[in-house]
Formats: C-alpha cells, sequence, structure tokens
C-alpha cells in the first residue's frame, strides 16, 4: 500500500515513520516540502506519487499565536486540509486527517461523542474544526477525521518534554489542575491510524489513551516515571494552580476527554492506560539519549 504523509517532520509524522509496517511504501513529506496553502502544488505532489492513503498530519498548532494570526491558521488547518482531501479524491486516495479535542467548548462533564455538538473556544479549534468540515464536505466519500488529545512524544517539544526540562532546572512548578482532559502517546496513536489505512473507517473517529487527567496529575506522574527510570535525579514541590492564574491569549476547554469507543471497536485495537503509556515513553526516550 502506498502511503503519502504530510508533516512527516512532526511528532505524530515522526512517530508514523519509526512504527511503519513493513507492507507499506511510505513518502513522508515534511512541511516545508509541501505547501498545504498552495492546491497545485498539493496536487501535483499527490498524483505524481498515486497514493492509495493520504496522512494529513501537518498543522499550524500554535494555539495562543493563533489568536493574532488567524489568516495563517485557517490558511494551513481548514483550507490546507481541503486542498489535501481534494487532491487525494482525485486519485482515488483514502485520505485521513488529524484534528484536536479543541473543536469542544468542555462544558459537559462526561465524555464527547464524534457526533456531539462543536463549539471551539479560539481560533486554533475553530481552524481544526473548518478543516474537518471542508475536508467532509470536499470528499465525504473517502475522508476519516481523527480527533485526538493531549498528545506527546520523544520527538519535538510537548507537556512531557518540557515537564522534564523544567523539573531538572528548577525548585517548583505550578501546573494548572482544573483541565481535565487525556495524555495520549504519538505512538499509540500512530499505530491506530495504521490501522485505519487498513480498515479504512469513514467520518469523524475519537483516539486517546485510556484514563484521564488534569495537567497537574499529568505533572506529577511525569515526575514519578522520570525519577522512577533515571531520567531525573530529584523531585521537586508541584503546585496545583486554577487556569486564571496561568493566564493564556488563548481559552482551553476545562474537559476534553473524547468517547473512543467506536473507534476502538472499528480498528479492533485498545489503547493502555495512559500512564502505561507515559512509562512506555520514558524508557525508550531514556534508552535513545544514552542515559
Amino acid at each position: 500500500m502506498r502511503v503519502l504523509l504530510v508533516g512527516g517532520n512532526g511528532q505524530l509524522g515522526r512517530e508514523l515513520q519509526y512504527c511503519k509496517p513493513v507492507d507499506m511504501e511510505l513518502l513522508a513529506l515534511a512541511s516545508a516540502e509541501l505547501d498545504l496553502r498552495e492546491p497545485e502544488e498539493v496536487t501535483a505532489r499527490v498524483s505524481g506519487f498515486q497514493p492509495q492513503v493520504v496522512i494529513n498530519a501537518a498543522a499550524y498548532t500554535a494555539v495562543d499565536r493563533a489568536e493574532s494570526e488567524l489568516e495563517a491558521a485557517f490558511a494551513v488547518n481548514g483550507q490546507g486540509a481541503a486542498n489535501l482531501a481534494q487532491a487525494a479524491r482525485m486519485v482515488g486516495a483514502y485520505c485521513i486527517q488529524a484534528s484536536t479535542d479543541f473543536v469542544f467548548d468542555g462544558v459537559q462533564s462526561h465524555p464527547y461523542l464524534a457526533t456531539d455538538r462543536t463549539n471551539p473556544l479560539g481560533v486554533y479549534g475553530a481552524s481544526k474544526l473548518a478543516g474537518e468540515q471542508l475536508a467532509l464536505a470536499v470528499y465525504p466519500e473517502g475522508v476519516a477525521i481523527i480527533r485526538t488529545a493531549w498528545l506527546y512524544s520523544a520527538f519535538g517539544n510537548n507537556f512531557v518534554t518540557t515537564m522534564l526540562r523544567l523539573m531538572a532546572e528548577r525548585e517548583s512548578i505550578g501546573v494548572v489542575a482544573d483541565q481535565v482532559g487525556t495524555p495520549t502517546w504519538g505512538r499509540g496513536l500512530a499505530e491506530a491510524l495504521w490501522q485505519m489505512c487498513r480498515v479504512q473507517p469513514m467520518g469523524i473517529c475519537h483516539w486517546t489513551d485510556v484514563g484521564v487527567a488534569s495537567w497537574y496529575d499529568f505533572a506529577v506522574a511525569i515526575q514519578e516515571e522520570g525519577v522512577g527510570c533515571g531520567l531525573l535525579d530529584r523531585e521537586i514541590p508541584i503546585r496545583p494552580i486554577n487556569t486564571v492564574d496561568y493566564p493564556t491569549p488563548a481559552r482551553r476547554p476545562p474537559y476534553s476527554v473524547l468517547d473512543k469507543s467506536a473507534t476502538w471497536a472499528a480498528l479492533g485495537l485498545t489503547p493502555p492506560h495512559w500512564r502505561v503509556a507515559l512509562r512506555q515513553m520514558l524508557l525508550e526516550y531514556k534508552e535513545n539519549r544514552g542515559a
């Protein structure tokens, strides 16, 4: 199976390359190698490779900066997604678009179904929702949207690698405790995407690891697991703080747990609890650093 991956230099893109099945032929393009904002360029690259599957892991992900760069966010996350879906339709390729929990406002207190009403709180979420809608409108018979949340990986900058750095540098840290979601290792999401290439579900899917946590809970676990595997040589105090104590340009959903049951059933996969996945990621991270 020939698979074209856009956004191959991001953390999800790199995880997809790391766990690529041996029977897949993959062309991974970094964001700089394919500008999703240019429809003719997108069409030419897709037509030239003639993939059976196209995966869009590229995105404008600067959540706070998006508040002042609305046009840039919508150009990549919105129209860019539509351009790739249109090119996939032209060659008859199955098209997977990665999306986010930020399409929801987080006001409900039970996990969000794929069919629940969307209401993004900021530009980033709105731009990703626009991408979902445009891609599905352009190619309804061949597009799958996979929403995920709180993604981290050994590749690139994310909450886990940032926490490890701060815990090594500072005497204490404060972490938001009133936002709840599910930490998700990029490796598990990548494996789910490869399974999607085979099963090819359509429409909107949800995928995260199992369980829930606040950012504070996540940070505590990172420190405990980091000390346990030798990535950190000490523990520091971690203070729970409220969102109002850590103001950011973009509002975040206070509750963004996704209901994944339908996707797990469709793919025949069940991921581990998020803490089990975190432990495995940190062990690999340590090994790859030569620690």
